[in-house]
């Protein structure tokens, strides 16, 4: 018996992202980027905060002249989110930097290599002028991970839990979260915020130990032992816009 010959079957190639392009807003030249997502179902714009532009997801076989006339459809709302949104602020000498919660002058000090340092509202960076951003960055990340750390080990002690550790990462979309393995991450921006609001997010994922939902039991616990998370909440929503300004 000859058995039928089968046609083998050719999987299609993933269709690339398009290129990075330019987005005109009233002479304003918005970055445009694209994120090609095979689960994505509709064409998904938003901000990109970190570059100061937009970001589209795109389903597989979207192609650039599609994506760009929704980005032309979506115009109103670019312009009116755009105005929106806070402008870049300069880490230069000089320049002012929110730190916990209040402004600082940064101050870049030169001179040989030392310990970046906070005092009378000034944060000294030493070295050389070119790699003080960076210096800056490093010693606001270090300060972030030792508070956070020092936040959560108090309310995992007050909450009866524990966590596996801890992480700290620039999200661009939230402040904290909690992973099924324990796991605790969080934005370093927070160490820009004032000093109860990091301790509020802290309060918020340890919570997330015991409860993974945002329910009534969660919210309990959480105003059970932070007293202060809606004034907490209240700061982010005003200003959280403004501890991404920098870098």
């Amino acid at each position: 018996m000859i058995g039928f010959l089968r046609t083998p079957l050719i999987k299609r190639a993933a269709v690339p992202a398009p290129e990075p392009t330019v987005f005109d807003i009233d002479g304003r030249k918005v970055p445009l980027r694209f994120r090609r997502n095979a689960k994505a179902r509709r064409l998904v714009l938003r901000l990109d905060i970190k570059n100061q532009g937009l970001v589209m997801t795109l389903p597989k076989r979207t192609g650039l002249s599609d994506a760009l006339r929704f980005a032309e459809s979506s115009r109103q709302w670019i312009v009116r989110t755009l105005s929106k949104q806070a402008p870049v602020a300069p880490v230069v000498d000089g320049a002012h930097m929110l730190y916990q919660g209040h402004l600082h002058c940064l101050h870049f000090s030169g001179g040989r290599r030392g310990v970046v340092t906070a005092s009378d509202s000034i944060l000294h960076i030493p070295g050389d002028a070119a790699h003080a951003p960076r210096r800056l960055r490093d010693y606001l990340k270090d300060q972030a991970l030792k508070a956070l750390s020092a936040a959560s080990k108090k309310y995992a002690l007050a909450m009866g839990t524990r966590y596996a550790r801890i992480s700290i990462r620039d999200q661009k979309s939230r402040w904290g979260s909690c992973s099924s393995g324990g796991v605790l991450s969080y934005s370093w921006r927070l160490i820009l915020a004032p000093d109860f609001v990091l301790d509020y997010v802290a309060a918020h994922e340890v919570a997330h130990l015991i409860e993974m939902n945002h329910g009534p039991r969660f919210w309990r616990l959480v105003l059970t032992h932070c007293p202060h998370a809606r004034h907490a909440k209240q700061w982010l929503k005003a200003h959280g816009k403004d501890v991404h300004r920098y870098f």
